[in-house]
């Protein structure tokens, strides 16, 4: 059932100064400076005479990049051949690799529209959820245990990952997605999405006391926590830094992450009853959280609604110290992006995390925007446009190409916040096609070392995930099976002792559920896996706005070593023995097209052929897997 809200004249009057808070001219004098907190601009799409620039621009996109690069005196690289294409497609749109047989029908389809065609068909995927859904759960720290002693396992949580998985196929508008999230108990607490979706505030650290679960300091660390992911998430601020002082670069008052908190000051954990259809059984009541054992006797959505009674006023607390309360703050957005003296709103206005949601999804609001078309360009290209994703304050880096941004977020709003067109647009940029190889680059890397100006595609090494569903996909064993509850591989024994509570890992019996997709991994804070550690996987307890891409002697013992490894390298083995038949020649041809995504130039078929003669399938198996042209795109 759809609420009808009734809002007070106080909390109307907030939204409409909300509304026109973005501009910078009714912004605090001093603050318009900094271009994140400006609204937006409409820039001029630059234009070009040259034969040359005309044939190489396919978008607008190309138009800001060309435009940056000649100003540097710098020209862009040629478009990749088509097999890197589909294969940095692939990997970018769905986290998988293509099989043989899309990349031979890719290369020889001689239609113009075939790059386009494959696009649609890559985003129209259900894999494509799978792999964008996980750049989410990272950005708000997602797992599904609470981490601290207990640890406790959140037996609802795996629907807040299938519900981000299933809004990103279904191309859901990114500012309702928004709301959702922050607000969907308000929004409507009969819809099982909107339900789902505020387990957003239940997917962080939480600490659980024995004998007395709601004492000040503990509650008072869940505010903290749901604040400090709120501001780099959505707004790409570091509000968090004003917890205990006025924020030391950003003009954030210590009193303002307070007023922030005051927006979730009524709400607390709702564990809602579900049918065998995934649907709410019953009114949902307020229930107890359990100390670290077990799981409830019915299924559940881990949610959260508002409870009046339990509404504590929220003060100003030197240092951050509860036990050092200052003056007490009503809810009111950050100070930076309101007109100078703007009231605060009572404590007890009606449903002020929709008022909150609101707010950050106006059209107009300077930042919401700019930071998620910020994350997909940082996606495709392995750095943003805005270097420093979570931070777009004084600290943070300025953007390479500030017009291109303002546009790129611009029509993401007028097309109604989606993000596959806004996907589409990019990867069909001749940017985004050019080749990762160029020739002689010495003074190109000279004048842009670190590519910031986009004149190569810049390689990147796949991530924890891609790795393990390559391997699971070149095996021939990948289970595609969508959502459901999270699967607990088997792990050493030792890493289970280390657990509070040993019952808290109980592998799933099924062992077809064991080669699905990475995402679908039970998130365990206390508990993360070898491999996906050693590569890079974040720890879930902060907000994650880009994987790091190290490369250390762990990885290695890891891909040569490891169970992981030599399992599917087992599998691999069978499968490119089984396909190709007894020739060996064949056998390194189809080993390299599912591990490399091309057939072996003449040295590496001769090498791989004398190796078999000698060696198992398996160690030959293994080997590849720790190919760069394995564990890279370019």
């Amino acid at each position: 059932m759809q609420r009808s809200f009734q809002f007070t004249l106080p909390s109307i009057c907030f939204l409409v100064t909300l509304a026109v808070a973005t501009s910078p001219t009714d912004c605090q004098e001093g603050v318009t400076k900094h271009w994140s907190l400006r609204q937006r601009t409409k820039p001029q799409v630059p234009q070009f005479t040259a034969a040359k620039d005309r044939k190489w621009i396919t978008n607008r996109i190309d138009a800001f990049v060309l435009a940056a690069l000649h100003k540097k005196g710098l020209t862009p690289a040629p478009e990749a051949d088509r097999r890197t294409l589909i294969r940095r497609l692939s990997f970018d749109l769905l986290g998988l690799p293509p099989s043989p047989a899309e990349i031979e029908q890719f290369v020889n389809d001689k239609a113009e529209d075939a790059y386009e065609r494959l696009v649609d068909r890559l985003l129209a995927s259900p894999h494509y959820g799978e792999r964008w859904g996980r750049h989410w759960l990272d950005v708000v720290r997602f797992a599904e245990s609470e981490g601290f002693e207990y640890d406790r396992v959140l037996p609802g949580l795996w629907r807040y990952r299938d519900y981000v998985i299933q809004s990103f196929n279904k191309d859901k508008p990114y500012d309702q997605f928004v709301r959702e999230q922050l607000a969907g108990d308000e929004i409507n607490d009969k819809d099982t999405d909107c339900l789902i979706a505020a387990g957003f505030y239940r997917i962080g650290p939480v600490r659980r006391n024995a004998g007395n679960q709601k004492i000040t300091f503990s509650k008072l660390e869940i505010l903290n926590d749901r604040v400090d992911v709120i501001g780099p998430a959505f707004m790409g601020m570091t509000v968090g830094c004003a917890r205990c002082h006025d924020h030391k670069y950003d003009d954030i008052p210590h009193a303002d992450y307070y007023r922030l908190q005051a927006f979730l000051a009524a709400m607390d954990e709702n564990d809602v009853p579900v049918d065998d259809k995934g649907q709410p059984a019953a009114p949902g009541k307020k229930t107890t959280p359990g100390k670290g054992k077990g799981a409830p006797a019915v299924p559940v959505i881990n949610s959260v609604r508002n409870y009046p009674d339990n509404l504590e006023p929220i003060h100003v607390l030197k240092r951050g110290d509860p036990e050092r309360k200052g003056k007490q703050v009503g809810p009111r957005a950050l100070g930076m992006l309101l007109p100078a003296d703007s009231p605060e709103l009572p404590p007890k206005t009606p449903n002020l995390r929709t008022i909150l949601a609101k707010w950050l999804t106006t059209p107009d609001h300077p930042l919401t925007a700019r930071v998620m078309v910020n994350r997909v360009w940082q996606y495709h290209f392995g750095t943003g446009i805005v270097e420093s994703s979570n931070d777009f304050g004084m600290n943070g880096a300025a953007p390479s190409h500030p017009e291109l941004l303002d546009d790129l977020a611009n029509t993401f709003v007028e097309g109604g916040w989606k993000l596959k067109p806004l996907h589409r647009l990019i990867v069909l940029s001749s940017t985004y096609r050019q080749s990762s190889q160029v020739a002689d680059a010495k003074a190109s890397k000279e004048m842009d070392p670190a590519n910031r100006l986009l004149w190569h595609f810049s390689q990147r090494r796949l991530d924890a995930e891609e790795v393990r569903d390559a391997m699971l996909s070149a095996a021939g064993v990948l289970n595609p099976k969508a959502g459901g509850p999270s699967v607990l591989l088997p792990v050493d024994k030792d890493l289970v002792d280390q657990l509070y509570d040993k019952k808290q890992w109980v592998v799933t019996k099924d062992h077809a559920e064991h080669n699905r997709r990475s995402v679908y991994l039970l998130s365990k804070r206390n508990l993360r896996l070898p491999f996906n550690e050693a590569f890079d996987q974040p720890d879930t307890l902060t907000s994650c706005s880009r994987r790091e891409s190290s490369t250390h002697p762990l990885q290695a013992l890891e891909m040569l070593n490891g169970k992981t490894a030599n399992q599917l390298a087992e599998a691999f083995a069978e499968r490119f023995k089984r396909e190709a038949g007894k020739d060996t020649g064949k056998q390194v041809e189809l080993a390299y097209m599912l591990v490399a995504g091309r057939p072996p130039n003449e040295r590496e078929r001769t090498l791989g052929v004398e190796f078999l003669k000698t060696q198992p399938p398996r160690e030959f198996a293994l080997a590849l897997f720790n190919l760069n042209a394995f564990i890279y795109v370019n």
